[in-house]
């Protein structure tokens, strides 16, 4: 089994133990990342390389269209890391942030695990094409503070997948990749709701401090050098995910 299947499953167990009530949270304990080492259970491949040395995703092709599926993959398996990054390192937060976040990481890693089955039904494995590593470089910025944390990560760059996933999956099944199609329908019902815990944190941090949500956030962007964000927006999703008039009407 792929070192990455078996985050996957670890997952999965480790939230219905969670529902079946086999631990309990401890909110205020601290941990160090020196016990986990600087990425939690991240296997040797893929090859990491820069943005723009990743292959194109050519759709008129299997290998191609392959390519985009582990794009994906690759997405999801960094946002399962994330979800559980938000639960270890940030300490005296609301018990239902962690509940949230364990939630978020569960769906990510069903993602994950849909995405690669469909990889293998390809001939191909999670690992088999080269990643870039973007989101957890973000992760990586914002470990200093939970509200930058929740700023831009799931309000930033997760977000950008409500309004990448509608044209994609209609490439897939205009290329006839009905399966892979359906596979986005559940990832995008899915981000709406990741988005959107990340926006109620977010709200409720700057309510905790005292601050204005919307020039908060964008003093956030430059303070962190988030990447800007570029239309087309999907509005509706973004919307459904808990983005306020103001801030949908800054993005246009």
């Amino acid at each position: 089994m792929q070192p990455a299947t078996e985050k996957a499953e670890a997952v999965a167990a480790l939230a219905n133990a969670w529902a079946t009530g086999e631990f309990q949270l401890e909110s205020h304990a601290q941990l160090q990342a020196s016990m986990y080492g600087s990425v939690p259970g991240r296997p040797d491949k893929p090859e990491l390389v820069p943005p723009l040395s990743v292959k194109r995703r050519a759709m008129n092709t299997p290998a191609g269209r392959a390519i985009l599926i582990h794009a994906l993959a690759h997405i999801e398996f960094n946002a399962i890391n994330l979800a559980l990054d938000a639960i270890w390192r940030f300490t005296e937060m609301p018990a239902q942030y962690y509940v949230d976040w364990l939630k978020v990481a569960q769906e990510e890693a069903l993602h994950f695990t849909l995405l690669n089955q469909h990889l293998q039904s390809q001939g191909y494995e999670y690992g088999d094409f080269p990643g870039h590593n973007s989101l957890w470089e973000m992760v990586q910025k914002t470990e200093d503070d939970v509200l930058a944390r929740m700023a831009l990560v799931p309000r930033t760059m997760e977000a950008r997948g409500l309004d990448a996933s509608p044209p994609l999956r209609a490439k897939l099944a205009q290329a006839g990749d009905m399966a892979a199609a359906s596979i986005l329908d559940i990832i995008l019902r899915d981000e709406i709701g990741h988005v959107a815990i990340g926006n109620h944190w977010y709200n409720w941090l700057c309510e905790q401090r005292g601050l204005e949500p919307v020039s908060t956030y964008a003093s956030l962007t430059v303070q962190y050098e988030a990447p800007k964000l570029r239309g087309p927006f999907n509005l509706e999703a973004r919307r459904a995910a808990g983005f306020s008039e103001p801030e949908l009407a800054a993005l246009v």
